[in-house]
C-alpha cells in the first residue's frame, strides 16, 4: 500500500485540498490509479448539518454521503465517483470505536486514543486502499500541525510508516514576503516543521505557499532546516485558476521526484488539459450569470457551481463573469438584474431570502433572460409560476408556510410517515427520466439520466396538471412518473430548472449539462458567437 499524506502548517487555508487535487491529477494522468481521503478533526459526523457560512458547500456523493468540499475537487480533478468512507471525520471514527466497546470487542480492555483511535484510524485508511484497488492514496489532514483535533490522526499517520507503509509526507506551509522589498521568509516554515517533527513525522516534501516564486536563497534555506532536499520543494504560487496548478507543480519536477520516493518507473504524464487550460486563460468570448443566493458572503458556499462554469469555459471559450447577489435585498431592489446575460438560482435551505429568489425567477421569465434553477431554484420557479401565472392566492411551500392555503411545493404522502427528519432527505443519485424531444432530452441525449439530489419537498402532484395546461411542462421524472425533476416553459427555450444537482458531477471534460445551456443561451442574448 502506498500514501502521500499531506499536512498543512501555520494557518489554515493554504490551498491544501487543491494542492491533493493537483497531485491527484498529476498522478492519475501518468497511469497509476489513484483514491483520495480528506481528514476533517471535528467531531461532526459529516457536513451535513454544518452551516455554510462557516464551512462552505456540502457536497453530496453518489452514495448520498454529505461531506466536506474537497471530495468535490477530488472528483473534478481526478475524474472518479467518491464515497463517504473517502471522508473521515472524528465523529465517525469515535462513533465506530464506541460502537465496538459496546460490543465487548476490546476485550475489557481500557479504551484509550492509543491505540484504540489511532487503530481505528488506520484500519480507515488502509480499507479506503484496499477497496479501491488505488495504487497511491492521497490523505489530506485538515487543520494545522499542532492543533489538538489532528494528533490522533498525525500519530495514526506516524504509526503507519513505523508498521511498514510505504508513505510520504508532504507539509503545506506559509512563505510571507514582507517589506518593501518583499523578503521571503522562511522562519513559519521552519517553526511548522519543528512541530511535525516533534510528534515523530519528518517530511518529505514542503509545499511553500506565496504570492510569487520562491526565491532560490529561500528554498536553500527551507531544505537546510527541514532536512527536504531542495527538489522536493515545491513553489506554489498564488494562480488565477486553480486548475493551472498541477502543470506549475509539474514543470518543477514533482513527479519526478515522488517517482523516485515511491520506487515508481515506466510512467508518463499525458497532459489531457492542454486546450481546456488555454480556453480558460485565453477566452474568445463573455457572459455575465448572475448568481441570486443568500451565503455569496462565503462564495465557497456555491463552489461547484462556480467550478461548473469554468469547466464551460474550458470547453467552449466563453468566460463566465460571474455577480454575486443577495437575495435577502433583491426584492426591493431589482436593478441588479439588469444588465445580466443570464441567472442562476441556486439551492438552499430555510425561508432567509426565497422571497427575492423568487423575484429573480419572475424577472428571468417577464424579461426572457436566460435561467437556470437548481434544486431550491426549481422550487422557486414552481411557486413564481403559481402565483403570477396561475394566480394561486399565498402559493408557497409547506416548508416555508406550513398553513399556505396553495401547497404547490410539499412532502410527499410517504414522506410524511417518515418520524426521523433526516429520513426524508432523497440524497445521492438518483435516475431521472427525459422526455426525448425536450430541451433537456436534448441536453443529455438520452432518455435517463443519474444526477445526485440534496433535497426534502417535492413538487405536489395536485397541481402538476394545473401547471402543466398553463405551459410549464415538466420533462423530467423519476422513474415512477411521482417526483418531478425538470421543469421548462413551453414559449421559449432558454429556461430551465432541477430539482437535482447537476454541479456535482460537472467535470472539466464534461461539463454540466445545464450549466453549459444557461452559458450558451446567455451567449445568444449578447448575440455573441463561440
Amino acid at each position: 500500500m502506498q500514501f502521500i499524506a499531506i499536512t498543512g502548517g501555520v494557518i489554515s487555508g493554504l490551498g491544501k485540498g487543491t494542492i491533493t487535487s493537483s497531485l491527484s491529477h498529476l498522478l492519475v494522468n501518468s497511469g497509476l490509479k489513484i483514491s483520495a481521503v480528506k481528514i476533517d478533526p471535528y467531531l461532526n459526523f459529516d457536513a451535513g448539518t454544518m452551516n455554510p457560512y462557516q464551512h462552505g458547500e456540502v457536497f453530496v456523493l453518489d452514495d448520498g454521503s454529505e461531506v466536506d468540499l474537497d471530495l468535490g475537487n477530488y472528483e473534478r480533478f481526478i475524474d472518479v465517483n467518491l464515497t463517504g468512507n473517502n471522508n473521515i471525520t472524528t465523529g465517525k471514527i469515535y462513533k465506530n470505536v464506541i460502537e465496538k466497546e459496546r460490543k465487548g470487542e476490546y476485550l475489557g480492555s481500557t479504551v484509550q486514543i492509543i491505540p484504540h483511535i489511532t487503530n481505528e484510524i488506520k484500519q480507515w485508511l488502509r480499507g479506503v486502499s484496499k477497496k479501491s484497488g488505488a495504487d497511491v492514496v492521497l490523505i489530506e489532514v485538515g487543520g494545522t500541525a499542532g492543533d489538538i483535533e489532528s494528533m490522533p490522526f498525525l500519530e495514526a499517520l506516524r504509526e503507519m510508516k513505523r508498521d511498514g507503509d510505504h508513505i510520504l509526507f508532504g507539509h503545506v506551509t506559509l512563505v510571507p514576503e514582507i517589506g518593501p522589498s518583499l523578503e521571503q521568509k522562511t522562519k513559519p516554515t521552519q517553526h511548522s516543521v519543528s512541530a511535525l517533527r516533534s510528534i515523530g513525522i519528518q517530511p518529505d516534501m514542503i509545499f511553500a505557499r506565496l504570492k510569487g516564486n520562491l526565491s532560490l536563497d529561500a528554498r536553500k534555506k527551507i531544505s537546510l532546516f527541514t532536512d527536504v532536499p531542495e527538489e522536493g520543494i515545491i513553489s506554489v504560487s498564488d494562480v488565477k485558476n486553480p486548475y493551472l496548478l498541477p502543470e506549475i507543480m509539474r514543470q518543477q519536477g514533482v513527479l519526478d521526484y515522488i517517482f523516485t520516493k515511491m520506487n515508481l518507473s515506466g510512467l508518463q504524464f499525458k497532459d489531457k488539459w492542454e486546450e481546456f487550460r488555454r480556453n480558460i486563460t485565453h477566452p474568445k468570448s463573455s457572459v455575465r450569470i448572475g448568481i441570486v443566493g443568500k451565503y455569496i458572503d462565503l462564495t465557497d458556499a456555491y463552489i461547484s457551481h462556480r467550478e461548473a462554469f469554468i469547466h464551460v469555459t474550458g470547453k467552449h471559450g466563453i468566460e463566465v463573469d460571474l455577480e454575486w447577489i443577495n437575495s435577502d435585498n433583491l426584492k426591493m431592489d431589482k436593478s441588479q438584474l439588469s444588465n445580466l446575460d443570464g441567472i442562476l438560482v441556486p439551492g438552499g435551505f430555510g425561508y432567509r431570502g426565497v422571497e427575492g429568489k423568487i423575484e429573480a425567477v419572475r424577472y428571468a421569465r417577464e424579461h426572457n433572460v436566460p435561467y437556470l434553477g437548481i434544486c431550491l431554484g426549481f422550487q422557486t420557479a414552481v411557486i413564481e409560476f403559481a402565483r403570477n401565472v396561475l394566480g394561486l392566492e399565498n402559493a408557497n411551500s409547506t416548508e416555508f408556510d406550513p398553513s399556505t392555503k396553495n401547497p404547490v411545493i410539499a412532502l410527499l404522502p410517504e414522506q410524511l410517515e417518515v418520524t426521523n427528519l433526516g429520513g426524508t432527505m432523497r440524497l445521492g443519485s438518483y435516475p431521472v427520466v427525459l422526455e426525448k424531444n425536450s430541451i433537456a432530452g436534448k441536453l443529455y441525449g438520452g432518455t435517463e439520466a443519474a444526477e445526485r439530489h440534496r433535497h426534502r419537498y417535492e413538487v405536489n402532484p395536485a397541481y402538476i396538471e394545473r401547471f402543466e395546461k398553463a405551459g410549464m411542462h415538466f420533462s423530467g421524472k423519476d422513474r415512477e412518473g411521482i417526483r418531478m425533476e425538470i421543469l421548462e416553459l413551453r414559449d421559449r427555450e432558454n429556461f430551465i430548472a432541477t430539482q437535482y444537482h447537476s454541479e456535482f458531477k460537472s467535470r472539466p471534460l464534461n461539463p454540466s449539462r445545464v450549466h453549459e445551456f444557461l452559458v450558451l443561451k446567455a451567449l445568444e442574448k449578447t448575440g455573441g458567437t463561440k
